[in-house]
């Protein structure tokens, strides 16, 4: 049996609830999961050969330990990891780790280590992997288009979790498609989030007519990544992503819109809270207006996005599909090469999965 080997570029909370979240499932339970299979593909098909890091409370560790180390501080929902014997290797740091994050404790911020980078394209090639999902933090251009240039380099698929541009941006979609090699991006959704809600509602509101006035959605967690937006400089794609993915589900580019974190507060930890308003219009110009408090939390929320994602990736390159994966991004990600309706995006991803195999998926 052939399966999916998997390079994590960022062990923090979505990566421990991904690879938790491999193990919780490996007996075949359902509850939870949006897809079961995916052209072949069970979630216990998925092996991490490879993980990436800059934290020195990580590098140098087992994967299971460098998962269970601070400043991570997602819950804990399995006793096993899958991808114990994996060793967490230094990567470039780049932009990697903002300059704030010095001026907070350590339980919650990055340190980083003085170790030297591995050479990222052959530890890649020598670990076999097919896929790489990066996890960096907001804000880490740099460093997310020197891990898509390696897995161009090493021949890997990629899924892009963070609102880099880089399935959406027109040339790097070219370099992934003449190489033959798939990509679902730019920004992970959650199974159920902030944004996804928002723009059901949205459109939703559109659908009966409303006229959608003003909206907001303000988002608080106390989890690294909140702290890393604490800087504006590092939250212009973040916000770009959010806006567009809601705005798309609206008839015209009229209505006011602000999205996007708010506040850090530390005790709330992987606990994400959205604030959600939308102010419209009606019959004779009536108004409605619609309020919401949504707690989720954060990290595990996304994993199964994650799961699916990267197995969609596999089946794509199972059938010689290379460049961005218009349905599964416009699915899973909130800025993909193409924004679909939800029903066009389902669509679309059984479309993909009963093309032939060209490579076998399964022997």
């Amino acid at each position: 049996m052939s399966d999916i080997r998997l390079a994590i570029v960022g062990v923090g909370n979505c990566a421990s609830s991904l690879v938790q979240g491999l193990d919780y499932y490996k007996n075949g339970d359902r509850s939870g999961l949006i897809q079961q299979d995916i052209g072949g593909y069970q979630v216990g098909d998925i092996r991490v050969v490879a993980a990436f890091d800059v934290d020195e409370r990580k590098v140098g560790k087992p994967l299971g330990t460098a998962l269970k180390s601070a400043p991570n501080c997602t819950p804990w929902f399995t006793r096993d990891l899958t991808g114990e014997g994996v060793v967490v290797q230094m990567g470039p740091i780049y932009d990697g780790v903002a300059p704030h994050m010095a001026e907070y404790d350590a339980d919650v911020s990055f340190r980083p280590s003085r170790q030297e980078p591995v050479d990222v394209v052959k530890v890649l090639r020598e670990s076999g992997a097919n896929v790489l999902i990066n996890y960096l933090p907001v804000g880490s251009d740099q460093a997310a288009k020197y891990y898509a240039g390696a897995a161009l380099e090493a021949g890997v698929a990629m899924v892009n979790c963070m609102p880099v541009f880089i399935s959406s941006d027109p040339e790097w979609a070219e370099r992934f498609r003449s190489k033959g090699l798939p990509i679902v991006g730019d920004d992970i959704k959650s199974q159920l989030g902030a944004t996804i809600v928002h723009r059901t509602l949205a459109q939703l509101f559109a659908d009966r007519g409303i006229t959608v006035k003003r909206s907001y959605q303000l988002n608080t967690g106390g989890n690294t990544d909140f702290l890393n937006m604490l800087r504006q400089e590092r939250l212009k794609s973040k916000r770009i992503s959010k806006t567009e993915a809601v705005s798309s589900a609206l008839p015209d580019n009229k209505s006011q819109l602000h999205i996007g974190p708010s506040d850090y507060v530390p005790w709330l930890q992987d606990n994400k809270c959205c604030f959600l308003r939308i102010e419209g219009e009606g019959f004779a110009g009536q108004p409605i207006e619609l309020e919401l408090r949504l707690s989720v939390m954060d990290s595990p929320n996304s994993a199964g996005c994650a799961m699916d994602a990267i197995r969609y990736c596999a089946a794509a390159r199972d059938r010689g599909l290379g460049g961005p994966l218009e349905a599964p991004s416009a699915f899973f990600m909130k800025r993909p090469p193409v924004q679909l309706t939800l029903e066009a995006a389902q669509a679309g991803m059984e479309t993909l999965l009963h093309l032939p195999v060209l490579s076998p998926a399964k022997a």
